[in-house]
């Protein structure tokens, strides 16, 4: 069956980062923590057919471990003891991103393949294997859908689901695998509604 994936990452912040854009003398670098990945079947009923979570041990400049903030784990959930316990090189977590995907194209709410995927590596020295070409934004399949421009600025990926009236099991924001649960389930309503047709997929 032809798939898609949606995606999400989340990545490191402190108290005030996002209003800095990161550039204050304590922020860390916004290298992922988290990867999150729903495979989504774009024939027949449009099932959701796999998942995919990894925790990722996130490095400074220099291969240094950063610790989790209490703000960070506030956000997201995401804490020093699932780093220590479950926590991966971000090789391994992107190695295993691009098995799941199985040379889909890959879609997140925004770009997340440049904001934080192509930053981890670059500040963690490693090369990215996946070309770019394999990864779009989710934002153009909702235009495609016929959601308002405005409605998309306010919208994060964790309201997506939510906004078309999906009902779906809880989901916690700011968790990457559920952030692309909300996008997916929204796809989903999407395709089966028929506001999205499979072929938009390969045209965007």
């Amino acid at each position: 069956m032809k798939t898609a994936i949606v995606f999400d990452c989340e990545f490191l912040c402190v108290q005030g980062s996002q209003s800095r854009f990161w550039c204050a003398a304590h922020d860390p670098d916004p290298v992922i923590a988290q990867i999150g990945a729903v495979k989504l079947g774009l024939e027949g009923d449009f099932p959701l057919m796999d998942t995919y979570r990894a925790y990722v041990q996130p490095v400074d400049r220099f291969s240094k471990r950063y610790p989790i903030d209490p703000f960070f784990t506030k956000l997201t959930g995401i804490t020093e003891e699932n780093i220590q316990a479950e926590g991966v090189p971000l090789q391994e977590a992107l190695a295993g991103f691009d098995r799941f995907s199985d040379g889909a194209k890959s879609w997140s709410w925004g770009k997340d393949e440049l904001n934080m995927v192509a930053i981890s590596c670059y500040v963690a020295g490693i090369p990215w294997a996946i070309p770019a070409h394999r990864f779009d934004n989710a934002v153009k399949l909702m235009i495609v859908a016929g959601m308002p421009i405005e409605d998309i600025g306010k919208t994060p990926s964790n309201k997506l689901a939510d906004y078309y009236g999906v009902k779906h099991p809880p989901l916690q924001g700011h968790d990457a695998l559920d952030d692309a649960l909300s996008v997916a389930y929204a796809v989903q309503h999407l395709l089966r509604t028929g506001n999205l047709q499979p072929e938009v997929f390969d045209r965007t």
